[in-house]
C-alpha cells in the first residue's frame, strides 16, 4: 500500500472543527478505498461499509433516522466501540440514494462521527437518477492516479524527491530523473500497476492489469446505458479512446466510424462522468478570467497516460528514443504534463485548458494555458529551441504577458528573451519532471 499525499489533506479535515462528512469522488481503481484504509489507522474504531453488498446496502433502505441506521451498523458488524474517535467509511455510495441523503444527517445529528463516503460512479448515477449531494453538509475531495511524486516514494527514491523538493539538481542527477520520469510515463500512475511493477520492473507482466481495468470500466459504463447501440457506441468509444487521446477530436465519425455526432458526444459524456477522460475545450481569451469555449473542437485527455501508452501500442517507442516529445508527435509529453498539472489539486477537479487561435491566415494553438492569482501564464510542451515557439509567440504578441513556460527534457533554465516580432518575456524553461511542481516554480520566479 502507496502512502498517498492525498492522506496530509484527510488530516486536515480530520483536525477541523466544522468538519463535514467527506465524499472522495475519483474513477474506479486510482486507490481510494486503499486511502482510506490507510487513513482509518489514525482513528481508535473503524467501521466500513461496501453498499455493492447487499447486507450493507439493506441497512440504509430498513432504517428511518441515522441514529437507527448508525445502531444497525453496530449490531450487524457485531462492533463494540472504544473509547476515543471513529471513521465510519461508506464506499461505493452510489448504490443507495438513501445512503446519500442521510449524509446531512450524519452531520447535523451524529457530528462525532467522522464519516467519508466514496463511489466510483458517482456522476453516472447522479445524472442518471437527477440527484444531488445535499448543498452545504457534505465537503468534497477528488483523487487521481499516482503523480510522479508518489510514483518515487512507492519506488523508495527519497532523496530524488528531497532533490526535486530543493530545485537544485545537477546534471547527472537530472539525467537520473528524466529516466525516472520516463517509465513512470511509460507505466502510468494507476496503483495496481506500479505495484506490479514495483514488484519485479517487468513490463510484459502488467498486460494483464491494464486489460483487466479496461474490461472493468466496459462492465461499469455499461451500467448506465440502455441495450442496443448505446452500449455499442460506448464500447467502441472506449476501445479508440487512446488512439485519439491528446488531440483534438470532433464527435461526428469519431474513431473512424459511422456513428453521429450526437451518439459519440453522448458516450463520451458518459465516459467523462465516470473520470475516465476529460473533454477539454480551449480558451480564445487573452485576459483573465479564462473560460472554455465549446463551440470549438476538444481535446482528449485520457485518465491515465500508462493505460494511453498500453492500448495505443506506444510501448514499444518508449525504448527507442530519449525524449518524450519524440513520442507520437509530442503528444505523449503534454499528455502527462497535463496529467500532472490535473492531479494537484484535490480540492477542484478543473481542466486544465488549451489555447486555440482559430483563423486561417494566423491559426496557433498553445498547449496549456493557466490562470494564477489573477494572471495568465502561457504553457509550451517543445523539445526545440526558444525561437520555434511559435504559438506561444502569437500568444504573448496577443496577450502582452512577460511571464511563459516551457517543459522539455532539458535542465532548469531561466532567458530574457524576445518574440520575433519583439516583445519582450521571460521563458522559464523546465523539464518535464517539474511539472508536479510548477505552482512552486512560479511562485518564485513570477
Amino acid at each position: 500500500m502507496f502512502e498517498r499525499k492525498i492522506i496530509k489533506t484527510l488530516k486536515h479535515w480530520q483536525g477541523k472543527k466544522d468538519r463535514k462528512p467527506l465524499v472522495l469522488r475519483g474513477a474506479r481503481q486510482v486507490g481510494k478505498t486503499t486511502v482510506i484504509n490507510i487513513f482509518a489507522k489514525n482513528f481508535e474504531n473503524y467501521i466500513a461499509l461496501n453498499l455493492e453488498k447487499g447486507e450493507d446496502k439493506r441497512i440504509f433502505d430498513e432504517s428511518r433516522t441515522v441514529h437507527e441506521i448508525f445502531q444497525a451498523i453496530l449490531i450487524i458488524k457485531n462492533i463494540n466501540l472504544k473509547k476515543g474517535n471513529t471513521l465510519l467509511f461508506i464506499d461505493e455510495i452510489q448504490s443507495s440514494y438513501t445512503a446519500i441523503k442521510m449524509l446531512r444527517y450524519f452531520y447535523e445529528e451524529l457530528p462525532d462521527i467522522f464519516v467519508i463516503a466514496a463511489g466510483s460512479l458517482l456522476e453516472l448515477m447522479m445524472q442518471k437518477q437527477a440527484f444531488s449531494f445535499p448543498v452545504g453538509r457534505v465537503e468534497f475531495l477528488y483523487m487521481y492516479p499516482l503523480d510522479f511524486m508518489e510514483f518515487l516514494a512507492a519506488k523508495g527514491e527519497n532523496k530524488i524527491i528531497k532533490v526535486l523538493e530543493q530545485q537544485n539538481i545537477l546534471e547527472p542527477v537530472h539525467e537520473k530523473i528524466l529516466k525516472l520520469f520516463n517509465v513512470f510515463t511509460l507505466v502510468g500512475g494507476m496503483p495496481e500497476v506500479i505495484q506490479k511493477y514495483i514488484q519485479d520492473e517487468n513490463y510484459i507482466n502488467l498486460r494483464s492489469v491494464y486489460e483487466s481495468l479496461l474490461q472493468s470500466y466496459i462492465a461499469d459504463s455499461e451500467k448506465y446505458v440502455a441495450r442496443g447501440t448505446s452500449r455499442t457506441v460506448l464500447r467502441h468509444c472506449l476501445e479508440i479512446i487512446p488512439f485519439e487521446a491528446g488531440q483534438r477530436i470532433k464527435f461526428q465519425g469519431f474513431g473512424k466510424s459511422n456513428y453521429k455526432s450526437r451518439e459519440i458526444s453522448e458516450a463520451l459524456k458518459i465516459i467523462e462522468r465516470a473520470m475516465l477522460i476529460y473533454l477539454i475545450y480551449p480558451t480564445l481569451q487573452v485576459k483573465a478570467p479564462i473560460v472554455e469555449d465549446r463551440r470549438k473542437v476538444p481535446k482528449l485527455q485520457y485518465l491515465d497516460t500508462g493505460l494511453l501508452n498500453y492500448f495505443a501500442g506506444l510501448q514499444p517507442e518508449f525504448f527507442k528514443v530519449k525524449d518524450l516529445n519524440d513520442i507520437y508527435r509530442g503528444i505523449i509529453a503534454e499528455h502527462i504534463v497535463r496529467q500532472e498539472l490535473i492531479s494537484i489539486d484535490p480540492f477542484n477537479n478543473k481542466k486544465i485548458l488549451f489555447w486555440a487561435r482559430d483563423k486561417k491566415q494566423s491559426s496557433a494553438e498553445l498547449d496549456i494555458i493557466l490562470q494564477y492569482e489573477g494572471k495568465l501564464i502561457p504553457i509550451e510542451v517543445k523539445s526545440g529551441k526558444a525561437g520555434t515557439l511559435k504559438s506561444l509567440h502569437q500568444f504573448i504578441n496577443y496577450s502582452h504577458v512577460n511571464f511563459a513556460i516551457r517543459f522539455y527534457s532539458g535542465k532548469f533554465e531561466l532567458n530574457e528573451t524576445k518574440t520575433p516580432e519583439g516583445t519582450p518575456y521571460r521563458l522559464l524553461n523546465l523539464p518535464l519532471y517539474a511539472a508536479g511542481n510548477i505552482y512552486s516554480y512560479i511562485q518564485k520566479y513570477i
